[in-house]
């Protein structure tokens, strides 16, 4: 009977652990540059004396889905995306150096480029610096250019650095709680000449919101099934126990 009560119990309690994680891809369909996360169960034996017939379910995070997503063509000069694999290189708020797809840029009032969640660009030479009244222009290798537009004629354009950007591979990858990506040794990528940006243009999520509604229905019967197994756990020990009075 325990043997019943162990899978039903643990399975319920990780499908639930899972939808959390099919809601969130579902909450991140909009989301600049998002890469789905990716969930599956594995059952774990229970390894004791006398149990060896027993088993947890254990939802096992597998990583997430690195297929790209939609390109949408905004016109906006801070607006970049990844052609094909890779990544732009951020600081991260503890300082260390973290990797997103979100090419949703702006220049804060220090003038520092940053992405639209208020995160520095790493430049290869240093964080990359934007002078007032001017306008900024992104090459496809990530070098950052401006124009002073304070003048009648425009004048020669001013390199002030380029982006880091790095194409490590995605098995060593780790998603953060904060959305980003950090190489599981802890140390920087190196960056990647072979990288290349698309300017005016953003990359959407890789999230299917049709597919996710699907799996959270399909998870919701998952868990209606665990619970009634439950419920025949307990009315077969309610039997027993009545037969056993009996006697």
């Amino acid at each position: 009977m325990d043997r019943l009560i162990y899978t039903a119990a643990t399975g319920a309690r990780h499908i639930l652990e899972q939808q959390a994680t099919t809601s969130n891809n579902l909450a991140n369909a909009t989301t600049t540059g998002f890469r789905a996360q990716l969930d599956s169960f594995r059952a774990v034996p229970v390894v004791a004396e006398g149990l060896p017939t027993r088993t947890f379910v254990v939802d096992n995070t597998v990583g997430s889905d690195f297929r790209a997503g939609t390109m949408q063509t905004t016109g906006r000069p801070l607006d970049v995306a990844l052609r094909g694999d890779g990544f732009i290189a951020v600081q991260s708020t503890d300082g260390s150096e973290a990797y997103t797809r979100n090419g949703s840029l702006k220049v804060n009032a220090n003038g520092m480029l940053q992405t639209s969640a208020g995160l520095t660009l790493v430049g290869e030479n240093g964080p990359i610096a934007v002078p007032p009244d001017t306008e900024v222009a992104i090459a496809a290798d990530g070098t950052v250019s401006a124009i002073d537009t304070t003048q009648t004629k425009p004048g020669p354009s001013n390199v002030l650095g380029r982006i880091k950007l790095v194409n490590p591979d995605v098995k060593g990858l780790v998603r953060g709680d904060d959305g980003l990506f950090r190489n599981q040794s802890g140390l920087p990528a190196d960056p990647d000449q072979n990288v290349r940006l698309a300017d005016g243009t953003l990359e959407g999520s890789n999230v299917n919101p049709i597919d996710a509604m699907v799996n959270m229905i399909a998870l919701a019967r998952s868990f209606e099934t665990q619970m009634s197994l439950l419920k025949n756990a307990e009315a077969n020990a309610t039997k027993a126990t009545q037969i056993l009075a009996l006697n």
